[in-house]
């Protein structure tokens, strides 16, 4: 009879004490891992199982097959960063706001890279909860009431603030993608640029702009 390395005594004494929970929770890293590394297509139950150290039959009886796994991968991820959103709508005035929603955005794809490279790719079919663009289409829902709220103050027409929350979110949400790869200017930064864009339009960007709700200042535009 061959002898059992130590390594595999670890592995196989690893799987004896991992309950349930646990294993489920370990397949969803080890998915949630592959499918940011490769997409769905390109990821395979055997390679989950492999990296579990597990059979195949694991991950079947967990989750009845890869598509399982991504859905609640997708689920959860798309959860977190709308919960994010959510909290952060907090401040006192609509810019900030729209500050604190670029911010937690921009936060969501720096500290949670792995979740955002999934639904970036724009979700498989398998997910069960929509595409990419239904994400923005969520978040934007949440930021509409904002717009809305400041387009009725200045006399504008508030029907139109969903149309202009589309806009908004799309626009941080596409910049975060980019921002995802070079990682450069820091998130603050970028979330600043973001909102001078949206807030003040071409025509009336600040030289130097910056986040009112974390650094008030004299405003500095260039006319």
């Amino acid at each position: 009879m061959a002898a059992v390395s130590e390594s595999e005594q670890q592995t196989r004494s690893r799987r004896k004490r991992m309950t349930g929970k646990q294993r489920r929770e370990q397949l969803l890293q080890i998915g949630r891992e592959l499918f940011a590394e490769r997409g769905f297509d390109a990821t395979s139950v055997e390679e989950i199982a492999a990296r579990a150290g597990v059979s195949k039959p694991v991950v079947y009886e967990h989750f009845g097959g890869k598509e399982g796994v991504y859905a609640v991968v997708v689920d959860r991820e798309m959860q977190t960063l709308l919960g994010m959103i959510a909290d952060s709508l907090t401040a006192d005035t609509p810019r900030g706001k729209i500050e604190n929603a670029a911010l937690a955005l921009l936060r969501y794809v720096e500290e949670y890279s792995q979740g955002f490279r999934i639904l970036a790719r724009d979700s498989h079919a398998a997910s069960g909860t929509g595409s990419f663009a239904s994400l923005i289409s969520d978040i934007a829902t949440q930021v509409e009431h904002i717009l809305a709220e400041e387009f009725r103050s200045r006399g504008y027409d508030p029907k139109l603030a969903p149309m202009y929350a589309q806009s908004l979110v799309g626009m941080v949400a596409m910049t975060g993608q980019w921002w995802l790869e070079v990682r450069k200017p820091k998130r603050e930064i970028v979330a600043a640029h973001l909102v001078n864009l949206a807030w003040n339009g071409l025509s009336n960007l600040e030289s130097r702009p910056g986040l009112d709700h974390v650094h008030p200042r004299r405003r500095d535009r260039n006319h």
